[in-house]
């Protein structure tokens, strides 16, 4: 259903059942899952390819063209998942030729006054609260949360079921299963509570407990840690997911703990 003062394109691609309120403005180059909420005043702009069961509320901007100097014009995407939340005043931005989209999981919330920059992979369940800035060519794995007002730097990687701080800036990546705060982002522990809600057992929060302990306080250089992780703790999923992003790094892992 379109709302009668709606300026939706002909040839925008709008599945059955999603309501568009009066006032929104929606593209040609755009595709719009079924059973969607479209608030009034929201703008999705060419390049949108959004999901099933989601909704945007007022004022958000959806796949505007990049901010940044790289991007020529080419025809890139921004990709929402299903049952995703943008809320009020979000701004997706599609991606540049360096990978030619942004992605945006399923079951994701974008609170209020979130920026999405080119290029960024963002998986599922992940929760960015209020004023999250990200810059472009970042990557978030699933259920990692953001608290409001962090800013995250170009290319930084956060690792899933991770929890970072509000008003946090971080420069460096984030390993699954922590938690993350203070200035600069340091080690603050495991992300317990959270594995716990999510069905991880007593036993794997105390493996991942025990390989951040030889990672952040035993040792204090990352090298040697990681091979007295791999000689001398048991070998399990949670171990092969740490060392593995670890491997991946590109921009070296935030700081360990500090008392």
């Amino acid at each position: 259903m379109t709302g009668l003062l709606s300026n939706v394109h002909p040839e925008a691609q709008i599945g059955a059942g999603t309501v568009v309120e009066p006032f929104a403005t929606i593209q040609g180059d755009v595709q719009i899952g079924e059973h969607c909420w479209i608030g009034p005043y929201v703008t999705i702009m060419d390049g949108a390819r959004i999901g099933n069961h989601c909704k945007i509320f007022p004022g958000a901007v959806v796949s505007a063209v990049p901010q940044d100097l790289k991007y020529n014009g080419e025809s890139s995407t921004l990709e929402v998942g299903d049952h995703t939340v943008i809320r009020e005043c979000c701004t997706l931005n599609r991606g540049t030729k360096a990978a030619m989209t942004t992605k945006v999981g399923s079951h994701c919330l974008l609170m209020a006054y979130v920026h999405v920059a080119h290029d960024c992979l963002v998986g599922n369940n992940v929760i960015l609260a209020n004023s999250v800035n990200l810059a472009g060519h970042i990557e978030i794995e699933d259920y990692a949360i953001v608290g409001g007002m962090s800013a995250v730097h170009q290319f930084v990687k956060i690792g899933a079921h991770s929890m970072i701080g509000g008003g946090s800036l971080v420069m460096k990546d984030v390993p699954p299963f922590t938690k993350a705060a203070r200035d600069p982002l340091s080690y603050e522990g495991v992300n317990s509570i959270g594995l716990k809600r999510r069905g991880f057992s007593v036993e794997q929060v105390n493996r991942i407990h025990e390989i951040y302990r030889y990672l952040f306080v035993k040792f204090k250089n990352v090298g040697r840690a990681i091979k007295a992780i791999e000689v001398e703790l048991p070998d399990s999923p949670e171990r092969e997911a740490i060392l593995e992003f670890i491997r991946n790094s590109n921009r070296g892992l935030m700081k360990g703990y500090r008392s």
